[in-house]
C-alpha cells in the first residue's frame, strides 16, 4: 500500500504544471469551504443573535420614553382637573356647602367644561367622576352642574372597584381592560388612570373616585411601530400580571414573563436575558415604564433566529461557490504561472524583508521550479554565510572597543602617587610611606587581578575608598568622602573603574579648585523600576554651562591646570563603556551649577 501511494505521488509530482494546478485547486477551493462551514455556523448564528438583540435593545430604549410621554400626558390631564376650584372644594372637609349646591355652581360648570376639552384633545377618551352617594340625589341630575358626577353603583361589580376595596390603602391605579366593566372598555375606553378619594355628605365620608379612560391601541401603535424584528413580541404588564398593550396577543401569552421574574431581571440585569420556555430558548429584555407599575417586555424566540441563520449560510455557500468556481477557471488559464512550490519559494522570499531567509526543503523533482528552489537555496545559505561573518566582526569589534576605551585610563594618577610616596620618604615619614604603598597596591590589585570587564559594587566602592585615601594623603585629608549604599545592591556587578573617574574629576575639577581646597564627596545608590541608579555629588566649583553641555562629548575639554589631563576622557570613557555594554539608555548624566556643586547620576541596568 505505502509503494501504492508512493508511485502515485511520484506520477503526480511528474505532471505537467497545467494538469497539476488543476488538480491542486480543486483541493485548495474545496477544503476551507467545508471548513468554513462547520467551524463557522455557530459563529454566524451569534452573530446574527447579537445584532437582532442590539436592535431591540435600541428600540426598547426608544419605545420606553415614548408609553413614558402617554403616561405623563394623562398624569398631567388628572392634575389639571384636581387643581380646579370644583375639585378642591368637593375634598374639603371644612366644607359647609352640600353635594348639591357644589354641583350647581360655576365651578362644577367649569370642571365639566374641562372634562370635555380633555376628551377632544384626543388621547383622552373619557373622563368620570365616581361619587358613593345615593343614585337619587340630585347631584347626579343633568339639572345640576350638567352631570358633573355619577353614582359608583354604576362601577360597583368591576374588577378595579374591587382592588380599591380591598386594599383601602390604595389611592390610584393604571387599569388595564381586564380591570374595567364591559361598558366602560366599549364606551369609554379600554385602559384608565383611575384615583380615588373621600368627602364629606350628609354627615358621612364617601368615595370619590376620578376616572381617565384613554384606549390601549395607542399603546400597541407605539410597540408596533418601534419593534424592529417580524418574530419577536412586545407587551406592557403589570403588578398583578395582567396584560395591558402587546402586539400579539397570541406571543405575549406564550412568551409570557410573571411580573415577579421581570423584576428579578431588571435588579440581577439591565441586558437581554436567556430564558427556556416550552423547550425553546427566549432571549428578553425588560424596560420600567416611569410613574406607573408597568414594565414593557421585548422576546425574541429563537427559533426565527436559527432559520434566519440558515438561509444567511446557505447564501453564503451559494456565493462562495460561484467564487470558486471563477477562481478555479482564471487559475486553470493561467497555469504557466501559478504552481504550490512556486508560491512556497515566493512566500519565503517575500519573509526576507522582515529578517533573514529560510531555505526550502529539498526538491528531488527536476522541473522549472525545482531548479529554482535549488538555486534559491544556495543563494540563502551564502546570505547566512555572510550575516554570521559580519556578526562575528560586529562582536570583535564591540569587544575590541570595550577594551580599548578601558584600557585608555589616565595613568597620571600613579605619577601623582609615586611622587607623593618619594616626598614622603624624602621626609622620613616611613609609616606613611608604607600605608600608601599598601594602598597603591591594594587599588592596582583591584584594578588589574581579573581578566573580566565586570566587577561588583562592593569592589567599586573598595577601589574608590583607596582612591580617596590616596588623594588625602597627597592632599592632607581636605576630602570627605561619604557611602551610603544600600545593601542588596551590593553585590550588584558593574563594569570596572566605573566610580573611580568620576570621583576624580570631582576631587581635581571641583574641590581642588576651590579657594580652601576643601569638600565632600557623596556616593549613594538605589533600585528604579529596572534599572540601578548611582548618584555621585560633590560640592566644588561646579561646571559652567558651556562646558556642561559638551562633557559627555569625545571632543569635550576640561581645564587641565590641575595636573590631570586624562580625566576628561576618562569620563567620556566610562559613559562611552557603558553604552556600548547596556545601550543608549544607560551611561552617565551630568548636572551642575557653578559655585555650588556637581551631580552625576550613572545608570545600568
Amino acid at each position: 500500500m505505502r509503494a501504492f501511494f508512493r508511485r502515485i505521488i511520484h506520477a503526480y509530482n511528474n505532471l505537467r504544471l497545467q494538469t497539476k494546478l488543476t488538480i491542486t485547486h480543486l483541493v485548495i477551493v474545496t477544503i476551507p469551504m467545508v471548513t468554513i462551514m462547520v467551524l463557522f455556523f455557530t459563529q454566524i448564528y451569534d452573530m446574527i443573535v447579537s445584532d437582532t438583540i442590539r436592535n431591540e435593545q435600541e428600540a426598547a430604549v426608544q419605545t420606553a420614553p415614548l408609553i413614558e410621554a402617554k403616561v405623563s400626558d394623562i398624569l398631567s390631564a388628572h392634575r389639571q382637573l384636581t387643581e380646579l376650584p370644583f375639585f378642591e372644594r368637593l375634598l374639603n372637609p371644612a366644607r359647609t356647602e352640600s353635594l348639591e349646591e357644589l354641583a350647581g355652581s360655576k365651578d362644577a360648570a367649569d370642571f365639566r367644561l374641562k372634562m370635555m376639552h380633555l376628551e377632544n384633545e384626543g388621547l383622552i377618551e373619557d373622563v368620570h367622576l365616581y361619587l358613593d352617594a345615593p343614585d337619587y340625589d340630585s347631584v347626579f341630575s343633568r339639572d345640576s352642574g350638567y352631570g358633573v358626577a355619577e353614582p359608583l353603583k354604576l362601577a360597583r361589580r368591576t374588577y378595579w372597584h374591587g382592588i380599591f376595596a380591598g386594599v383601602p390603602t390604595l389611592n390610584e391605579l393604571f387599569c388595564p381592560a381586564f380591570y374595567l366593566s364591559t361598558y366602560e372598555a366599549e364606551n369609554y375606553g379600554d385602559v384608565a388612570y383611575i384615583t380615588k378619594n373621600r368627602t364629606i355628605h350628609d354627615g358621612e365620608w364617601i368615595s370619590v373616585y376620578l376616572a381617565i379612560y384613554f384606549s390601549k391601541e395607542q399603546l400597541n401603535t407605539i410597540l408596533n411601530d418601534n419593534l424592529t424584528s417580524s418574530s419577536s413580541v412586545a407587551y406592557i404588564i403589570n403588578d398583578r400580571d395582567s396584560m395591558v398593550a402587546t402586539t400579539d396577543i397570541a406571543l405575549s401569552g406564550t412568551y409570557h414573563f410573571s411580573y415577579e421574574t421581570v423584576q428579578d431581571s431588571v435588579m440581577s440585569s439591565n441586558n437581554f436575558i436567556m430564558k427556556n420556555i416550552l423547550g425553546e430558548d427566549v432571549y428578553a429584555g425588560f424596560n420600567h415604564i416611569k410613574n406607573t407599575n408597568w414594565y414593557m417586555v421585548v422576546a425574541i424566540p429563537s427559533r426565527p433566529l436559527i432559520i434566519k441563520s440558515r438561509i444567511f449560510m446557505g447564501v453564503f455557500v451559494l456565493i462562495y461557490l460561484v467564487c470558486i468556481l471563477a477562481a478555479f477557471f482564471i487559475a486553470t488559464m493561467l497555469s504557466r504561472s501559478l504552481t504550490k512550490r512556486l508560491s512556497r519559494v515566493i512566500e519565503q522570499m517575500t519573509r526576507c524583508r522582515l529578517g533573514p531567509p529560510a531555505a526550502l526543503p529539498d526538491s528531488n523533482i527536476r522541473d522549472e521550479i525545482g531548479e529554482l528552489v535549488d538555486s534559491y537555496n544556495y543563494m540563502t545559505q551564502m546570505i547566512h554565510n555572510l550575516m554570521e561573518k559580519q556578526a562575528k566582526a560586529a562582536e570583535d569589534m564591540r569587544i575590541t572597543e570595550f577594551h580599548s576605551l578601558q584600557a585608555q585610563m589616565n595613568p597620571h594618577f600613579l605619577y601623582n602617587t609615586m611622587d607623593m610616596i618619594n616626598w614622603l620618604s624624602k621626609q622620613g615619614r616611613s609609616q606613611e610611606v608604607a600605608m600608601a604603598i599598601q594602598k597603591l597596591s591594594r587599588f592596582y590589585k583591584l584594578t588589574l587581578s581579573r581578566k573580566e570587564p565586570l566587577s561588583t559594587i562592593q569592589d567599586e566602592l573598595e577601589h574608590v575608598s583607596i582612591y580617596v585615601g590616596l588623594q588625602n594623603m597627597r592632599f592632607d585629608d581636605t576630602i570627605d568622602f561619604i557611602v551610603d549604599m544600600p545593601d542588596e545592591l551590593m553585590e550588584h556587578a558593574i563594569p570596572k573603574l566605573t566610580f573611580q573617574p568620576v570621583v576624580e574629576n570631582s576631587i581635581l575639577h571641583g574641590i581642588m579648585e576651590k579657594e580652601d581646597k576643601r569638600g565632600t564627596i557623596v556616593l549613594t545608590g538605589w533600585q528604579e523600576d529596572r534599572a540601578v541608579v548611582i548618584l555621585i555629588s560633590d560640592d566644588g566649583v561646579g561646571i559652567p554651562p558651556g562646558k556642561l553641555q559638551n562633557i559627555l562629548s569625545e571632543k569635550n575639554e576640561i581645564n587641565t591646570d590641575s595636573g590631570s589631563p586624562g580625566t576628561s576622557i576618562a569620563v567620556y570613557n566610562t559613559h562611552r563603556r557603558l553604552q556600548l555594554m547596556y545601550g543608549p539608555e544607560y551611561g552617565l548624566k551630568y548636572s551642575s551649577t557653578p559655585g555650588i556643586g556637581t551631580e552625576v547620576e550613572i545608570r545600568t541596568p
